[in-house]
């Protein structure tokens, strides 16, 4: 299916979801967040894809402009909550300035690489404005109250060095090696049990909001359900024949 605002290529077992608007800054609007709740949805169904990178077009990852939900805050979609929600992880590919919603965006990505020049900033109070796009929410429990206050109150940018070392950011590099190094997590992602890898997010992101015995219990009952799979039963049979394993997500 085409898409107005986003590109999708598949290679492999690698999809590549791609903001494809670069003369407008690649903004977040509603049409950008409806066709990315159907793109994250077929992708999530989609047992040969097993890794996603999230990339942009031209030298800006995205300007924001996340607009104000229009239907009552009940009914509304979770902002971005499609990409964590889907089985395979999704590594974000910034290369370039990820302002407001844009950085939202890439928050609720599971893995993100970025260039050291890249900016961050979540601007919103700055224009009187509240951001919409889960940055309260997710900004603190990635850096912790002092950034996150710096960021979200006083809206100070900060670059990808800085961002790193917050672990806002897995890595910063310099921009020419920042799509390399994604390409080879993606392709080592690419390369482990899917069953395995989807039932590992799952349980990851489940843990996060639950007390730890309860964690703890998530992870153990996706565990004995992983033993009931074929993915299982050859990874335990390469592991013995000495070679590499053959997946076929089952």
């Amino acid at each position: 299916m085409a898409h107005t605002t986003i590109l999708v290529e598949k290679r492999g077992h690698i999809a590549e979801v791609r903001l494809n608007r670069p003369d407008a800054g690649n903004p977040i609007d509603a049409l950008f967040l409806d066709e990315l709740e159907a793109v994250a949805a077929a992708l999530h169904d989609d047992r040969d894809v097993h890794v996603v990178l999230l990339t942009a077009a031209a030298d800006i990852f995205s300007s924001g402009r996340l607009s104000q939900p229009e239907t009552p805050p009940e009914r509304a979609p979770l902002p971005f909550r499609c990409l964590e929600l889907m089985g395979q992880p999704v590594i974000a590919v910034i290369e370039g300035d990820a302002i407001g919603a844009g950085f939202e965006l890439a928050l609720a990505c599971d893995v993100r690489i970025a260039s050291e020049d890249a900016m961050f900033a979540i601007p919103e109070v700055t224009m009187g404005l509240l951001p919409s796009g889960g940055a309260t929410a997710r900004l603190p429990r990635l850096a912790g109250r002092g950034l996150a206050a710096e960021m979200l109150l006083l809206g100070e940018r900060i670059d990808g060095r800085r961002a790193a070392a917050a672990c806002l950011v897995n890595e910063a590099l310099p921009r020419p090696g920042v799509r390399p190094r994604a390409q080879q997590l993606a392709d080592t992602v690419a390369a482990q049990g899917p069953t395995a890898v989807r039932y590992a997010k799952e349980s990851m992101l489940r843990g996060l909001d639950l007390p730890l015995p309860e964690a703890l219990r998530v992870e153990t009952d996706l565990t004995v359900i992983l033993q009931t799979t074929a993915d299982r039963a050859e990874g335990v049979q390469a592991f013995l024949e000495k070679r590499p394993p053959r997946f076929e997500n089952g």
